[in-house]
């Protein structure tokens, strides 16, 4: 996998993705060149395949999940960036903090329409500003993860610190739990 500058290869990126790249702020922690972008078979854009075909980690592997909730009415949406080799609390800790009684995946077609990115390359790059994204502290952890880029044809490459300084990022301990874990509470 070849990587090159997201903001030098808009083409790989959403639309709001490569816009938010472009805005990146001059202050903050990670520089906006440490931010990669790399052209990948879109067919194998789904975690499992990805790492398998590319030999990445999946400790480094990130994924982006949009998850909803209703209260009084109105759906509350969030953004949660966990490893890929946990999966993430949806009716624990995500649930308490949209503050709703039950929270669930955003079915796919809200959750491209509301992001303006493809499903399976849903990247916590761009989103819309008002809705907060929730980071595992192991995301923040790793030295670079890799996650989706709005689109299934390329994945971004970035230090994991910099998930959580995007805007309305907040890392959460314990976000998500170990895949081990989740499959001997089943």
């Amino acid at each position: 996998m070849k990587t090159e500058p997201a903001r030098s290869r808009p083409d790989l990126l959403a639309v709001p993705t490569a816009a938010a790249i472009e805005a990146w702020p001059a202050d903050a922690p990670v520089d906006v060149d440490e931010v990669l972008v790399a052209p990948i078979d879109a067919t194998l854009a789904d975690t499992a395949a990805f790492c398998e075909a590319y030999e990445v980690g999946l400790d480094i592997s990130a994924n982006c999940v949009v998850v909803a909730g209703k209260r009084e009415g109105v759906t509350r949406y969030a953004a949660c960036v966990i490893l890929a080799t946990t999966r993430a609390d949806v009716n624990g800790v995500v649930r308490k903090m949209l503050d709703v009684r039950k929270a669930s995946f955003a079915p796919m077609a809200e959750a491209v329409e509301l992001t303006g990115m493809e499903y399976g390359g849903i990247t916590p790059v761009g989103l819309p500003e008002d809705w907060p994204i929730l980071v595992d502290s192991r995301v923040i952890a790793a030295q670079h993860v890799i996650v989706g880029s709005g689109i299934r044809a390329s994945k971004i490459a970035l230090p994991g610190p910099a998930l959580g300084s995007l805007p309305n990022a907040q890392v959460v301990e314990d976000l998500a739990k170990p895949v081990d874990t989740v499959a001997r509470e089943t």
